[in-house]
């Protein structure tokens, strides 16, 4: 039977107590009607996974963590997706999926044709949204290490954040993923709905560590676009 996986933003320690948050507490009780001596597994991003046994049952669900042991869900292959900010749910399946299959890093980017409004209260509500976002889909998928969610920046910005070897997709590009180069650590840029500009693609590609590639003759959604190329690289170098 799998047991049931909650990430908790805090210490954990076998042998000890630990009061769940309300969230957490009322999925246990009223969703998943779990009981005393039933047991879950808890996670906090340091790689581990804290296996634990349910002491209380209440508005606040108390649990004894009796053991804990390595993840072993995270791929090799260290992915950067920037991501231009798409509209609505394609954001949220876009991130869900991309954690579900391993990146490491997603960071929002503003293009052009984003078309967000921003300012500072909807950005940070943006934020704890996506956060919560990835959070659940690492409880899902098994993962023990958390994605690391970046502030959203403009496009020139993050070109020069590093130096890893960076891919873009361009349907007229005549590379394929097949034929790029193996590295263990890989940049990816998928544009917003309408596609980046031309100016924006002269740029990304004149900076040396990008290089296009096709995802083939057919024009992608945002989102189908980088959930393809992360599952065809992580089958290619990574552990699928």
């Amino acid at each position: 039977m799998r047991l049931s996986r909650f990430f908790i933003s805090g210490a954990l320690t076998v042998g000890s107590e630990v009061q769940l948050s309300k969230e957490v507490s009322s999925h246990i009780h009223r969703v998943l009607r779990l009981k005393v001596e039933n047991e879950i597994q808890l996670f906090n991003g340091n790689g581990n996974n804290y296996q634990a046994n349910i002491t209380h049952i209440g508005k606040v669900v108390s649990v004894n963590i009796h053991s804990s042991a390595p993840g072993n869900k995270e791929s090799a292959l260290v992915i950067h997706l920037g991501q231009a900010i798409s509209r609505g749910e394609r954001m949220d399946f876009t991130l869900q999926k991309a954690v579900e299959l391993g990146v490491t890093t997603i960071t929002p980017l503003i293009s052009e044709r984003v078309q967000f409004r921003f300012d500072d209260k909807r950005i940070k509500r943006k934020m704890s949204h996506w956060q919560k976002i990835i959070e659940s889909a690492c409880e899902q998928s098994g993962r023990t290490q958390i994605t690391q969610l970046n502030q959203p920046v403009e496009l020139q910005q993050w070109l020069t954040i590093s130096e890893e070897p960076g891919l873009l997709f361009e349907p007229n590009a005549t590379a394929r993923l097949t034929e790029i180069e193996q590295s263990s650590a890989i940049r990816l840029l998928v544009g917003p709905e309408g596609g980046l500009s031309d100016n924006e693609i002269q740029t990304v590609l004149e900076n040396t560590s990008f290089k296009a590639v096709s995802l083939g003759p057919r024009i992608l959604r945002t989102e189908t676009a980088a959930l393809s190329a992360i599952s065809i690289l992580q089958a290619i170098f990574g552990d699928i």
